[in-house]
C-alpha cells in the first residue's frame, strides 16, 4: 500500500477509510477486564487449594499469552507499516514501543511467578503474582487508551482489512487448544452490551448458534470454577 504521510499537525489524511480497526478496543476490553479481576481471583483462592489455583493460574497464563501475541503482532507488522505509511506518527509509534517494553517486564514477571503459586496455592507464592498483576494493570492503564486515541484512528486510514484480519488471526492462534469457549466468553463479557453486537459482527450464524447451544454453558462452568463456586 502506498505511503500516506500525515500532516505535521497530526490530523488524519483525507480520503476513505481503509479498514475498521474497532477490534483493537474490543480486545483491549478483554485484557482490561481479565487482568483487572486477577488480583481478586488470586486472593479468593484458599491457602493450599491447588485445584482452584490451577484454574485461576490457567486463566492468567492464557491472558498473558494473548497479550504477548497481541503485542508481538503489532511489533512485527503494525509499527513498520505505520513507519512507512504514516511517518508523521513516528513519535506515537516510538512511545508505543516503549510502552510495550514496559509491559513485557511485568508480563514476564507474571509468567515466572505463576508456576510456583499454581502448584502450592500458598499466600507466600501469591504475592509475586499479585505484584506482577499490579504492574501489568498500571502499564495497561497508560498504554491501552493512548493506543486507542493516537494509533487506531491512523490505522483506519493506512492499514488494510487483510492486515487487520492477520492481526486477529495472530491473536487467535495464541489461545491454547480446549479454551476457545472460555476465551470467547471472556471477550463477550467484557463488551458494554454483554457481547451481542460483537457476536453479530464477528461470527456467522452457525457460530452464534454453537455459542448459544454449547459455548454459553461451557463458559458458565468455567466462570464457576474460576470464582470458586
Amino acid at each position: 500500500m502506498p505511503a500516506t504521510p500525515l500532516p505535521p499537525s497530526g490530523d488524519l489524511p483525507r480520503g476513505p477509510k481503509t479498514c475498521d480497526a474497532s477490534g483493537m478496543a474490543e480486545i483491549h476490553r478483554m485484557f482490561k477486564r481479565g487482568f483487572g479481576e486477577g488480583t481478586g481471583l488470586v486472593r479468593a483462592v484458599r491457602e493450599g487449594d491447588t485445584a482452584h489455583a490451577e484454574v485461576v493460574a490457567t486463566q492468567l497464563h492464557t491472558l498473558s499469552l494473548g497479550l504477548h501475541a497481541h503485542h508481538e503482532g503489532e511489533d512485527e507488522r503494525l509499527w513498520p507499516a505505520l513507519d512507512e505509511r504514516a511517518p508523521s506518527c513516528a513519535a506515537h509509534v516510538e512511545r508505543m514501543k516503549a510502552q510495550h517494553a514496559e509491559l513485557l517486564v511485568h508480563l514476564t514477571a507474571l509468567d515466572r511467578a505463576l508456576p510456583a503459586w499454581r502448584t502450592s496455592a500458598s499466600a507466600t507464592d501469591a504475592e509475586p503474582v499479585v505484584a506482577a498483576l499490579a504492574g501489568v494493570n498500571a502499564a495497561m492503564a497508560v498504554h491501552l487508551p493512548d493506543e486507542e486515541t493516537n494509533i487506531v484512528p491512523v490505522m483506519e486510514y493506512t492499514i488494510t482489512e487483510a492486515e487487520v484480519e492477520w492481526f486477529a488471526e495472530h491473536g487467535r492462534s495464541a489461545i491454547p487448544k480446549g479454551q476457545t469457549w472460555q476465551q470467547l466468553g471472556e471477550i463477550l463479557a467484557s463488551q458494554p452490551d454483554g457481547g451481542d453486537e460483537w457476536l453479530h459482527k464477528h461470527m456467522p450464524a452457525p457460530g452464534r448458534l454453537a455459542w448459544r447451544l454449547i459455548g454459553r454453558r461451557a463458559y458458565a462452568k468455567h466462570r464457576a470454577a474460576l470464582e470458586g463456586r
